[in-house]
């Protein structure tokens, strides 16, 4: 065990890494951040910065040399960098889970092989892959492999012409295919496994997107065959990672009740902010306790919950330019809110400046709560 008083490190500056820090510190640890940004939302609450690329050797090393355990806060650092970083301390998640996670075309290969299904899809290396790809894809949405996030790297494509427009317009990196899907639903679960293989798994979440962002996730703690089956496809995937540390699996639900993965964030996720106010521990305590060797907390839903993603857009009630503060006093004077803002300097269109938490007695109050805060905000989704 890392005894509290003793400093962790993480590898990002972004809000995932701010709350990892907040909740570090209250547990008394000591935060450093590896951040090659000077005044990212982690680094401004830290305790410690190394401002430094994330593949920078010396900046690795004082991280190595001040921390007992490190962590990360997104999928895009290098993986060669948690391998380097191994040899000194403690890294959840390890490397190697990362790695695949890091890649869409290893990990769907990863995920089938774990016996857990995921949408027709092709991996794309060349103008010649799409060339022989079946009609059943189109139409259907070209991604990245790599660095894409929040809708970014990502195009429909209705045909081959178009989707060999889209892969040229990519740089001709890797990218995968894959079909679109007539959805009925889609969840997340987020769990924590621990240095010891025990699991911890968060109330299943239902998420609405907007735009390729997630807008609203809705939590209400029942248990049912459908979200039973994606936590065991969960846990199946987590252990298939020989995974340590806090995970999410995002899953498609089908009109026909097919359930297929989507994605895997190596991370706490979006759809799992709710567990700040909802759960009696949150999924950023859960990352520190187990990068620290702490028996995992407990996952159980305390009142059902609405999650409200606040963007930049908010700042700009009209088309122009023209910054408007939001009313946050109207939005904390709806009963059951809990606002969580995350520190960054500029408001941007599409850019996550923070989440409203709105808990109550039963999910209709939570939802028609929620909705006055959807008013207040022009949010584009109601809960």
């Amino acid at each position: 065990m890392i005894a509290p008083g003793e400093w962790l490190g993480l590898l990002g500056g972004g809000q995932l890494g701010r709350m990892f820090s907040h909740a570090a510190q209250a547990l008394g640890y000591r935060v450093v951040v590896l951040d090659p940004a000077p005044d990212g939302p982690a680094a401004s609450v830290a305790d410690a910065h190394i401002q430094a690329d994330y593949d920078d050797l010396t900046g690795l090393n004082k991280l190595a040399q001040r921390c007992r355990a490190v962590t990360t806060e997104f999928e895009n650092v290098p993986a060669h960098s948690l391998h380097a970083l191994s040899a000194h301390c403690r890294v959840t998640p390890g490397a190697s889970g990362v790695e695949i996670v890091q890649d869409r075309i290893a990990e769907k290969a990863f995920i089938s092989s774990q016996g857990v299904p995921v949408a027709p899809h092709a991996a794309v290396h060349s103008p010649a892959d799409l060339m022989t790809v079946g009609a059943h894809l189109f139409p259907g949405i070209l991604k990245v492999a790599r660095l894409g996030y929040d809708g970014k790297g990502q195009a429909r494509v209705k045909s081959i012409d178009e989707a060999l427009d889209a892969f040229k317009e990519f740089g001709g990196v890797p990218c995968v295919l894959e079909a679109m899907l007539d959805l009925k639903q889609e969840l997340s679960v987020v769990l924590a496994r621990g240095l010891d293989g025990e699991c911890a798994v968060f109330p299943i979440a239902s998420n609405v997107h907007h735009e390729g962002i997630l807008a609203v996730t809705t939590v209400d703690g029942q248990t049912t065959p459908l979200s039973a089956r994606a936590t065991d496809a969960t846990l199946a995937i987590a252990r298939g990672l020989n995974y340590h540390g806090v995970l999410c699996v995002e899953f498609f639900v089908l009109k026909d009740g097919q359930l297929l993965v989507n994605e895997i964030a190596p991370r706490p996720h979006n759809s799992g902010h709710y567990t700040m106010n909802a759960c009696v521990t949150s999924q950023f305590e859960q990352q520190v306790r187990v990068m620290a060797g702490l028996p995992l907390g407990s996952t159980r839903l305390l009142t059902p919950v609405v999650m409200l993603n606040i963007l930049g857009d908010v700042w700009y009630p009209t088309a122009d330019d023209l910054q408007v503060e939001p009313d946050w006093s109207a939005v904390l004077a709806v009963p059951g809110t809990s606002l969580h803002l995350y520190g960054k300097r500029e408001a941007r269109r599409a850019r996550k400046m923070g989440h409203v938490n709105v808990i109550g007695q039963t999910l209709a109050q939570a939802i028609a709560a929620a909705n006055q805060v959807v008013r207040i905000l022009r949010l584009p989704v109601a809960a």
